[in-house]
């Protein structure tokens, strides 16, 4: 019991209670800012070197949804007109919101509807498929059940079985052989259901988007609630996504 008390007293709180306004490392790369100035004519660095072409010119942009976040444009831009910031609030309800410009200031997603907070509002649970990712985001996803991040304390948790799930969150970019399972573990959950797509990968495919071995029709036959852009994104990005798009 001593030793368990002095653990305790060297780790110190590890609950991150605000999840809303914690500070993360100047290291962490998430919404960029554009500079409001002109490009060197003729420099086509930024697009170049860019893994995913998330990067356009003419104005520049970022699309989030294709970005791996890697620091490549930035280091490569001899303007430094790209920077990333720290800050993790970036997930959206409608994927044209996920293209950052010299406009952009922050990306928040619109309040859910009302009959979509009075269904899950209160308590929200998810069955996460994993189709053909790299594991990054699903480790994310797993450290939001830990004792930092906590996600249970605002009524969301993640459930074993679509039959008790409100929805599922997909990561991967969803490979011909993962394309029916995923149908069918949505078909199982019961109506009314959302559905989140976390990462680069499941929002566009990422540096995949060029195989053969894809198949994403569901992502065209079915309305997406929730964007969550990353590679992999940061647990705070998830929570705050769903907490601002469900009022809590």
């Amino acid at each position: 019991m001593k030793d368990a008390i002095k653990i305790r007293i060297l780790q110190g709180d590890p609950v991150i209670h605000d999840v809303k306004n914690a500070s993360l490392p100047k290291l962490f790369r998430g919404l960029p800012v554009i500079e409001d100035k002109p490009c060197l004519s003729g420099c086509t660095s930024c697009t170049e070197i860019c893994p995913t072409n998330a990067v356009k010119l003419n104005p520049v942009s970022i699309d989030l949804g294709l970005c791996v976040f890697c620091p490549l444009c930035e280091e490569t831009c001899p303007e430094k007109l790209i920077h990333f910031t720290n800050d993790y609030h970036t997930a959206s309800d409608v994927r044209e919101k996920l293209i950052v410009t010299n406009q952009t200031k922050n990306i928040t997603p619109e309040k859910a509807s009302e009959k979509i907070r009075k269904y899950f509002g209160s308590s929200l649970k998810l069955r996460q498929i994993s189709a053909g990712g790299c594991n990054g985001c699903e480790l994310e996803l797993n450290a939001l059940s830990n004792v930092n991040f906590d996600m249970g304390r605002y009524g969301i948790e993640f459930v074993a079985s679509p039959r008790h799930a409100d929805g599922i969150v997909i990561t991967g970019p969803v490979t011909e052989n993962m394309s029916k399972a995923v149908e069918i573990c949505f078909d199982a959950v019961p109506n009314p259901k959302i559905i989140i797509l976390i990462g680069t990968c499941a929002i566009s495919a990422g540096i995949f988007k060029n195989s053969t071995k894809l198949q994403r029709k569901f992502f065209h036959e079915n309305k997406i609630d929730l964007f969550i852009p990353g590679c992999p994104p940061h647990p705070l990005t998830f929570i705050n996504g769903l907490l601002d798009w469900l009022d809590k």
